[in-house]
């Protein structure tokens, strides 16, 4: 009789606490996101967008509304960048970064972040960036929105160095467009629940 009553409160006690932890969710990158990068030259200001991004990350909710953060990364296919000055700066970008060796630009969370509440000022992120295959830790200022449907959208922007990353500032139109060393990337990327 012993047996079954431990038997009982042992099950009872299993099934509170998986009640009471909350429940991590996987979330992937919707489309519709934004990721653009500016930079300036010795001509003109200029402009990248990237064509193919891709991204997940892990939210749980609590129960006043916030939620935690426990993973999120976002990867750039570096090929898919398209420059407002043409094929050229296009080209001349790839071989800076490095693509063929290091296709991607990739975002990624190096610490869980706990009770960001929806429709912030904006929260504190720490982040590896990697870029030509050399990654360094950034802080960055990130905000969150939420729709009905669960689904949150995150829009950060961070201004680097391309030397820091071990990139030589491209040149275009034979050397006449020589872009400088700071570049600042801008990303609004919204996440859905996987179903």
């Amino acid at each position: 009789m012993k047996t079954i009553k431990s038997f009982i409160a042992i099950a009872i006690a299993v099934i509170l606490i998986s009640a009471a932890a909350p429940a991590n969710d996987k979330y992937t990158l919707e489309k519709g996101y934004t990721v653009g990068i500016h930079g300036t030259s010795n001509l003109h200001d200029w402009d990248e967008t990237v064509g193919a991004v891709t991204g997940d990350g892990v939210i749980d909710w609590n129960t006043d509304g916030s939620f935690n953060l426990g993973a999120m990364s976002i990867k750039m296919d570096v090929h898919s960048i398209k420059s407002t000055e043409g094929s050229m700066m296009n080209n001349n970008t790839y071989k800076a970064l490095k693509a063929d060796s290091n296709p991607e630009i990739t975002f990624a969370l190096t610490s869980p972040i706990k009770s960001i509440a929806l429709n912030n000022r904006g929260f504190a992120a720490k982040i590896n960036l990697t870029i030509a295959g050399v990654t360094r830790a950034i802080d960055m200022t990130v905000t969150a929105s939420g729709q009905k449907d669960g689904s949150v959208t995150f829009e950060g922007s961070k201004t680097i160095k391309m030397t820091d990353y071990g990139v030589k500032p491209p040149v275009a139109l034979l050397g006449t467009l020589k872009t400088g060393d700071d570049i600042t990337i801008h990303f609004k990327a919204g996440f859905a629940m996987n179903k």
